[in-house]
């Protein structure tokens, strides 16, 4: 026990004020910081026999740099979904991968009183079953605009999708994405977050809104930094069919330029 406990304070390495700057450019969508997001998300009570639904989603951020004034941010969203007991089409169960979306963020380098980016979001269907996607090819704009000052992180990112080709049986795509959050790291690393993930879908008029309360920690493990995090969903408004609350927790892994 003695030697796990040495090689675990090894591992294990202590914090630094640069460890504090790390964990609040991760509540900067377009900082010009490569990370890769393992995000988990657990939602229950979907459907008519109240199903559960976890979803993976593997979300590499990577800055590249245009020129001296703009950086350009591609986010990538890959979800891998695992749903039980929710019907649809006669399928209760099933696993496999969802619709990707990529967005690209134009963004200066400098940008004062706020940090802002904007660009094309695009939805592609690499759904490996129907149930698990939407079958469509979408485009639309996408915008971030936030600031950070003592600590704190406030803003709001958005996007609206439609559909443009696709299986023409399948419901089109008209949806608009708004994201505010709020965010607030202390000297020791640690995040709390609150945002909304509200969708609205024109073609059903309906919302979907949960709220998330997240708590995250910057740690070192071998010398290389990575951000934890957990917390609680729960959903102000959904659809008759949609989730009732849910959990959220992850890691990301992160790449600080040397």
């Amino acid at each position: 026990m003695k030697h796990l406990t040495i090689a675990f304070s090894l591992l294990m390495l202590p914090l630094r004020a640069e460890d504090a700057e790390l964990a609040k450019k991760l509540s900067n969508p377009v900082s010009d910081l490569i990370s890769v997001p393992l995000q988990g998300n657990l939602d229950f009570g979907l459907g008519p026999g109240g199903g559960t639904k976890f979803t993976l989603n593997i979300q590499p951020v990577v800055p590249i740099s245009l020129n001296d004034d703009w950086n350009v941010i591609s986010r990538t969203i890959l979800p891998v979904i695992d749903q039980q007991g929710i019907s649809f089409g006669g399928a209760d169960d099933e696993f496999g991968l969802g619709d990707i979306t990529q967005s690209f963020f134009f963004s200066p380098k400098k940008s004062e009183p706020f940090i802002w980016g904007i660009g094309p979001a695009f939805l592609i269907p690499t759904a490996t079953d129907s149930s698990l996607g939407l079958e469509k090819w979408g485009a639309g704009p996408t915008l971030v605009i936030l600031k950070q000052q003592h600590g704190w992180t406030y803003g709001a990112l958005a996007n609206h999708l439609w559909d443009f080709a696709g299986d023409d049986d399948r419901a089109a795509v008209n949806a608009t994405f708004i994201q505010p959050f709020l965010s607030y790291t202390n000297s020791h690393a640690t995040s709390f977050t609150l945002n909304l993930e509200s969708t609205y879908d024109w073609q059903r008029e309906q919302w979907n809104v949960p709220a998330n309360f997240l708590v995250s920690q910057m740690v070192k493990v071998g010398g290389h930094p990575m951000q934890v995090f957990g917390g609680i969903r729960y959903y102000l408004e959904r659809p008759d069919s949609g989730a009732e609350w849910g959990l959220r927790f992850g890691v990301t892994f992160l790449f600080p330029k040397s």
